[in-house]
């Protein structure tokens, strides 16, 4: 369990690093706060689909003066939200295309289909990345790999 929380904590660090920068490049006066434009353009990048409507809100109920701009605790609220919701619906995604792949019903499908699903499900993937999830799924080595809510892929 503690090895799933670390990589959680690891993922997460590796994502504040990635917003931090994305901040810096918008914030080229170094004043601190970026435009909520700005913080919409960095999202398009980001994220694969968001509701701009829900997104309005957000970016509204945290310029809390009225600015038009975000500082970056308040940046780092807005865009989590919407990277973790990006995250639930590619493993709804995942979760369907595995049910797919499994034909037979064993819970289980090759590694070989399973690279099939995540280059598929991200086109951006290159081979060396494939080959990184795969092993880092596929912990014993065996071919295969399961989807039963406990297992490597589900907390991918």
């Amino acid at each position: 369990m503690s090895s799933k929380l670390n990589r959680r904590d690891k993922q997460d660090d590796e994502q504040i690093v990635m917003l931090r920068r994305a901040f810096s490049m918008f914030d080229s006066q170094k004043q601190g706060k970026i435009e909520k434009d700005k913080i919409r353009t960095i999202l398009n990048t980001m994220v694969h689909n968001y509701d701009d409507l829900e997104l309005d809100r957000m970016l509204d109920s945290e310029d809390a003066d009225g600015s038009g701009k975000l500082n970056f605790d308040s940046y780092v609220r807005v865009a989590l939200h919407f990277l973790d919701e990006d995250d639930e619906a590619l493993q709804k995604e995942l979760k369907e295309a595995f049910r797919l792949y499994d034909k037979e019903g064993n819970g289980y499908i090759p590694t070989s289909s399973l690279r099939e699903i995540l280059a598929a499900l991200d086109d951006q993937l290159t081979p060396d990345q494939l080959n990184e999830m795969i092993a880092e799924i596929d912990t014993d080595a065996s071919g295969t790999v399961d989807f039963d809510g406990s297992g490597a892929l589900a907390h991918f």
